[in-house]
Order: C-alpha cells, then sequence, then structure tokens
C-alpha cells in the first residue's frame, strides 16, 4: 500500500497511517514523499506493521512506539525514538540531536552521524533492553545520565575521534561501545574505559551482524577494535548533594 504524502499535514498523515495500521496486523506501507511530517509513528501499537519512509521525516520519528518496523530512506530529524519502547527503527541516513531520549526498549539503527545528545536518558525496563547503533559518529554528550541498554558507534569512516566531548556524562548504567581508541578527555564525569566481557562481545557482535544485514554492508569488525565506556558508580554524582 501507498500513501503520498506531498500536500498532507502531519496531522492527515498521521491520521492515515494510524486508521491503516489499526485494521490490519502485517499492512506494509510506503509513504512517499515525506518531507519534514513531524511525528511519524508515534504511539505505535502495530508488532507487525511497516512504514517505509521515503523522504526527510520532522522531529519526534517514532516518539512512544510500542511496536512495529519503520525504515527511513533519507535523514531524519531531531528526537528519534523518543521514549520508545518497542520495535524498530532503520534510518538509511543520519539523525539529528537526542535520538534514542529515555528510550525504554527497541532498537534503532542509523547508517550514518548522530547529532547531539544521543541516547541521553536511555534506560532498561524489565524485559525491555533498548539499543542503538550508530554506523558514522556522534557528536557532545553521548549517552549523558545513561541509565541502561547499549549504544554502538561503528565509525564507519574511520575518524581519529568518533564521538565529541562529555561522552557518557553521568552515566549510572548501561554501556556505549564504540570502534577506536578514545581519549580520557572525551569522557564526562563518572564515565570509565573498561574490557568488555563475553556476554557484551556476544550481544555487540549480534547487533553489528543485524546493522550490516539492513544496510547491505559485509565488513569484518573484531570486537577488541571497541573501547567500552560504562559505569563509575551507580550515583556519579552522589557527592554533589549527600555530606560524606
Amino acid at each position: 500500500m501507498q500513501i503520498d504524502a506531498k500536500g498532507l499535514s502531519y496531522k492527515e498523515l498521521n491520521r492515515k497511517l494510524k486508521e491503516l495500521v489499526s485494521k490490519e496486523d502485517a499492512l506494509e506501507i510506503d509513504v512517499l514523499n515525506v518531507n519534514g511530517h513531524r511525528y511519524i509513528g508515534t504511539g505505535l501499537e502495530n508488532s507487525k506493521g511497516i512504514i517505509r519512509l521515503h523522504g526527510v521525516p520532522g522531529n519526534d520519528l517514532a516518539a512512544f512506539m510500542n511496536g512495529g518496523s519503520i525504515f527511513v530512506y533519507g535523514n531524519a530529524g531531531d528526537g528519534v525514538g523518543n521514549t520508545m519502547n518497542a520495535g524498530l527503527v532503520v534510518i538509511h541516513g543520519d539523525a539529528r540531536d537526542v535520538v534514542g531520549y529515555s528510550m525504554r526498549g527497541g532498537k534503532i539503527f542509523i547508517k550514518g552521524n548522530v547529532g547531539y545528545r544521543a541516547g541521553i536518558h536511555m534506560k532498561a525496563y524489565k524485559n525491555r533492553f533498548p539499543s542503538i547503533v550508530v554506523g558514522g559518529r556522534a557528536e557532545d554528550f553521548l549517552g549523558e545520565y545513561m541509565a541502561g541498554g547499549i549504544i554502538v558507534v561503528l565509525n564507519s569512516n574511520n575518524e581519529k575521534n568518533p564521538v565529541g566531548k562529555f561522552t557518557a556524562t553521568g552515566i549510572h548504567g548501561g554501556t556505549i561501545f564504540v570502534r577506536g581508541k578514545i581519549s580520557e578527555e572525551h569522557l564526562g564525569i563518572g564515565a570509565q574505559i573498561g574490557t568488555p566481557n563475553e556476554e557484551e562481545i556476544n550481544l555487540l557482535n549480534n547487533l553489528i551482524s543485524e546493522y550490516f544485514s539492513y544496510f547491505q554492508v559485509n565488513e569484518n569488525l573484531d570486537s577488541l577494535e571497541f573501547t567500552k565506556i560504562h559505569p563509575k558508580s551507580h550515583r556519579p554524582f552522589a557527592k554533589l548533594y549527600v555530606l560524606e
């Protein structure tokens, strides 16, 4: 099924999508001429539905998403996966700031780069474990106040500094893996560099394989090439509020 988004407001487009997805579990929809339409897939409940967006969606794509899959054949705006609970988002381009804000479950795969504060306040919840995989690089404050889940930066362009400054500031849960060496100067308060264990290596390799399957990339990345960033403590700012 196809929808032409040209001339439709974001409200009209989202109304059409929700009506169609609610009627059929395994419905596949191609949306053409997407041009800054906001909130696509917000609160999507359909666990088997697939939405393919051709163009550039606006902010808060897949916000509060509870299932289903969204594929973007272009770039995406701010707030992809805002408070996402479950489902899959695959972006064949770049995404901007605050990707995965307060994300609690599901997976986001981005072929290109992400902007600032990707993965801020990410958290695992019960049996939900959020994952973000970035093919390129990430800007400042990656994983800020991260409380759970995993972020992977593949650094496909082999940049000297694949992440910006203040990486993992205030992190108190979860793990970040960055392909390449990371200077301590790029870490924020509460973050440290460590060595991945066997379980983490298996998880990392599975996510990399899944990333390659979506973007038809075939490379062999050794898990030893990745720097692990994780919390020093579950209360990184304790001394600011409590006298010890």
